[in-house]
């Protein structure tokens, strides 16, 4: 049996009709022949789309053979008491050339009836907006389905949604339930609940290479959606120098932020998770005994939850989303 060590994933790259260059340009990541990217899945337990280790000694191996082989010494215990063999999130870089369509996601609870899935709760790290780069979050004003479907039936939707300017740096949490979408300019990194169930509300009316226009799921949707007005949709966080700053803590996932100038050193032993870390800005060098692991922006590592201390060095000064399962 192999020893667990700091893992990377090869990238499973998704070409959308709203996709564009910013993955490459960017972050650094060959495409190939795709015209245009919209995802990278940086690590994917999704049917039909498993990542594969893409160095060291378990080079090309499934992420769910992992799990299977490892068990709670890869995901830690509880995970794998709750999640079996599934790995319970899925991590991607977003970037949106065009607005992406009006969506809901469902809870746990209907996502379970209607699709045998896990709901889709997440969150979103802008990484890079161009000028005045705009994305929806939520309702404007209080509603129930009646008033809803009134302004969605009259082509009046766009009215009761809540529109931001988004900047770097900024962070949005979207619990299932929360009608969104991400615009024009923005590339982000997104963290989720493993799922790819997704309904579609409005798309612009805009169509495919063939002139399709994509499917609407209204009637799924509808019960899907959250009608409250939250006063505050954008989360607030702290982002000290060379700490550990809580951006997000759900049910499904917990997730700081690091931004460092100096070697920090963490102690995983408390936590029965395996740990995600994904790079926003700068270089660092991941170090656990003997293995040393360089991480740069764009980059994503997975650390088994059986390695309890790893030292991050700075190459350059860094910033990293550090993520695990609560």
């Amino acid at each position: 049996m192999s020893e667990l060590y700091p893992l990377k994933f090869g990238p499973i790259f998704k070409e959308k009709i709203w996709g564009g260059q910013k993955i490459r340009t960017v972050l650094g990541k060959d495409f190939g022949h795709l015209d245009n990217c919209g995802e990278s899945w940086e690590i994917s337990g999704v049917d039909g789309n498993i990542s594969l280790v893409s160095e060291g000694p378990l080079e090309g191996t499934r992420l769910t053979d992992l799990i299977i082989k490892y068990k709670d010494k890869l995901v830690g215990q509880s995970v794998f008491e709750r999640f079996g063999s599934e790995f319970p999130l899925l991590i991607k870089f977003i970037d949106a050339n065009e607005d992406l369509s009006i969506q809901v996601h469902p809870d746990d609870e209907l996502a379970s009836t209607r699709h045998n899935s896990f709901g889709k709760t997440e969150m979103w790290y802008i990484l890079d907006a161009d000028p005045e780069a705009e994305l929806i979050a939520g309702f404007s004003q209080q509603l129930n389905k009646e008033a809803y479907l009134a302004y969605l039936e009259s082509g009046r939707l766009m009215e009761i949604l809540n529109s931001e300017i988004a900047k770097n740096d900024d962070v949005f949490f979207l619990p299932a339930g929360r009608i969104h979408t991400i615009g024009k300019g923005l590339l982000i990194a997104e963290i989720q609940q493993t799922s790819d169930v997704t309904y579609r509300i409005h798309d612009f009316d805009r169509t495919d290479k063939e002139g399709n226009k994509r499917e609407l799921h209204n009637d799924l949707a509808n019960d899907a959606l959250d009608f409250n007005f939250y006063e505050e949709y954008k989360t607030s966080y702290s982002s000290n120098e060379n700490e550990v700053n809580t951006v997000v803590h759900c049910p499904y996932f917990h997730t700081n932020i690091l931004n460092c100038t100096e070697q920090m050193d963490r102690d995983y032993s408390p936590i029965d998770s395996f740990i995600v870390l994904i790079g926003l800005e700068g270089e660092l060098i991941v170090t656990y005994e003997n293995t040393s692991m360089s991480l740069t922006k764009g980059e994503t590592i997975l650390i088994p939850a059986s390695i309890n201390k790893v030292s991050m060095v700075p190459d350059k000064d860094f910033k990293i989303l550090e993520v695990h399962v609560p």
